[in-house]
């Protein structure tokens, strides 16, 4: 079985988001091999070799949790951000928990151009998708986030400064508390 462990952390270490098909591939095979024993177990074994072997690589997943961690341990007490910490009571909702929160799913973007990091870490990135395979699409998608927040920026740097601020889409929703 060391076969299958090493096959697995390569496909999530390796291949990473590149192919993110391989790590889900690299387990099934294992729990194929484990069903069938061998000798039919060696096919999945066999292509999940293969499908490692050929695939596109990218460490670039594991290079961001390396730099999240640092971070983590270079700003152990950096707090969540007011707008995004759950507010179950009403002390909480008082001292300020939850307000100005804006619900994605309430855009027509399904994407809110707020900030998720504390202020310590503001404007950090960790996460740098890699020229090949499936990272093309993040790179996409990340670039078309920037565009949104690169808009807001904009419309609020247009607008006049006593101006009153109109509810925000989905203030006062509270967060997912899974993710939140």
């Amino acid at each position: 079985m060391t076969i299958f462990r090493r096959a697995i952390a390569m496909a999530a270490e390796d291949v990473g988001l590149a192919d993110p098909e391989a790590l889900k591939l690299a387990v099934a095979a294992r729990d194929a091999y484990h069903m069938l024993g061998p000798p039919e177990g060696y096919l999945p074994l066999a292509q999940m070799t293969i499908y490692l072997a050929t695939a596109p690589k990218s460490n670039s997943s594991k290079a961001a949790l390396g730099a999240a961690l640092e971070a983590a341990r270079t700003s152990p007490a950096a707090g969540v951000p007011m707008h995004i910490r759950n507010a179950p009571t009403a002390l909480m909702k008082e001292l300020g928990y939850n307000r100005g929160y804006q619900y994605a799913h309430d855009s027509a973007e399904g994407y809110i151009p707020q900030e998720y990091l504390p202020d310590e870490l503001r404007g950090a990135t960790f996460y740098e998708p890699g020229p090949f395979g499936f990272e093309k699409e993040i790179s996409k998608r990340l670039a078309w986030w920037q565009s949104l927040r690169d808009r807001a920026a904009a419309q609020e740097s247009a607008a006049p400064a006593d101006r009153a601020e109109p509810p925000a889409s989905g203030a006062g929703r509270e967060p997912d508390k899974q993710s939140g």
